[in-house]
């Protein structure tokens, strides 16, 4: 792929990052959730990588799910690539998965559970740089409420989920992705 081609790639994941953007918004346009933003800067092959994704879907990393056990507890898992704990989620298959089934196949897949979605709790912008290359997408993450008897079990088919564990909102690890923004969500909804 020629540097022009690369630029062509990021405008056309860029305009699909707005159409799914918009369509988000256009859904939960009642919702109260957060927004926040991030900015990767990544390798020449990464942002090839992560612009494909978000021309095909319009999300760079797919959608999570925010999952709470009682008030104070959060579902994080163990993600062997990035060797950290995230919510659960992952990459959404083609046109035909919207992103509520995905992140419910995902929730399923990497925790062994179904939970009660509520809405949605972000709706991340995560913007991708490399060298003068620049794109966007978005990253939705869903709220949730599982069952507090809801026995946990990893049946990841990409084999990168090791674990799966409920962490109180006061003790999430300092390795959690994305740390702050889930102890800003928190927050914003202590009271629900």
């Amino acid at each position: 792929m020629t540097v022009d081609d690369l630029w062509f790639l990021a405008d056309e994941a860029r305009q699909r990052a707005e159409q799914a953007y918009h369509r988000l918004r256009r859904s939960h346009a009642d919702a109260d959730y957060l927004e926040p933003v991030h900015t990767r800067r990544v390798s020449r092959p990464r942002f090839r990588t992560l612009a494909s994704r978000v021309k095909s879907t319009g999300t760079p990393y797919g959608v999570h799910t925010v999952v709470r056990r009682r008030d104070d507890e959060i579902l994080l898992v163990r993600h062997e690539g990035v060797d950290l704990w995230v919510l659960p989620g992952g990459g959404v298959d083609g046109d035909d998965e919207g992103f509520t089934e995905a992140a419910r196949r995902e929730l399923a897949e990497e925790a062994g559970i179904s939970a009660d979605y509520g809405g949605l709790a972000m709706a991340t912008r995560i913007d991708i740089r490399c060298d003068g290359h620049q794109t966007w997408g978005v990253m939705p993450v869903y709220r949730a409420r599982a069952d507090v008897a809801a026995e946990l079990s990893v049946n990841d088919p990409d084999e990168e989920i090791s674990a799966a564990r409920w962490f109180r909102v006061s003790e999430l690890p300092a390795d959690t992705r994305d740390r702050d923004d889930l102890l800003s969500w928190y927050d914003h909804v202590a009271g629900d």
